[in-house]
């Protein structure tokens, strides 16, 4: 799969070197940027698929250039690749619409499969990040009855309607499956999975895999 990225990160050096391998590896570099209000401006000329974003920018902190991409490109997906593993730093980055975040020190190859994920709007961690963000939206669950997103307008309260296959791709989201290990796990195509998942975020009105995995925390989808 192709995708078409922007890499944005102040160190020239592992700017150019991250832009020659998502090349190398057949993707489509956009752009690239050293600074986080320029980042804006080029992204909203060039939209990209996928933006990968160093947490520390010169002018302004990676989690505002997320808001601001968000605001202007609202399907764009954001790949954090930091050399900060903080929580705090995560956690940041995550709610302000990060679909990932890798530090650093990953290899080459779980880079790029990091972005091939991204791209298809699954959230990517670190090893022992994704514990971290699950046990954050766990403690945030509580929600109170009716308040949860994607109610039905017509009926306060009342919750959408997902099929019983909906439903079980939704509980494997919140234990954190991948795609491909849903469909190992329920005997389906790569692609059945994608579409449940899809037609599930436009049932609840959410915008990807991250707020749908909350969603499905906050029903106890995740027991």
């Amino acid at each position: 799969m192709t995708v078409r990225i922007m890499v944005v990160d102040d160190h020239p050096m592992w700017r150019e070197g991250v832009a020659r391998d998502l090349a190398e590896a057949g993707h489509v570099v956009v752009a690239t940027s050293g600074e986080g209000r320029q980042a804006l401006r080029v992204a909203a000329a060039t939209r990209p698929d996928v933006v990968v974003l160093d947490l520390q920018l010169p002018d302004v902190s990676g989690v505002e250039v997320i808001r601001g991409l968000r605001a202007v490109l609202p399907d764009v997906r954001v790949l954090m690749l930091s050399a900060s593993g903080e929580q705090q730093s995560v956690l940041d980055a995550v709610k302000a619409g990060a679909t990932g975040y890798l530090v650093k020190s990953a290899a080459p190859a779980e880079f790029l499969e990091a972005v091939r994920r991204t791209a298809a709007g699954e959230p990517v961690f670190t090893p022992g990040l994704a514990g971290l963000v699950l046990g954050e939206y766990r403690r945030l669950a509580a929600v109170p009855p009716g308040a949860a997103p994607g109610a039905d307008r017509d009926a306060p309260g009342a919750a959408p309607r997902l099929t019983e296959r909906e439903t079980e791709v939704l509980r494997l989201v919140a234990k954190g499956l991948s795609y491909k290990q849903i469909a190992t796990r329920l005997g389906l195509s790569h692609r059945t999975v994608q579409n449940h998942v899809q037609n599930t975020l436009g049932k609840l009105q959410l915008h990807n895999r991250v707020e749908l995995a909350r969603y499905a925390i906050e029903q106890g989808l995740d027991d």
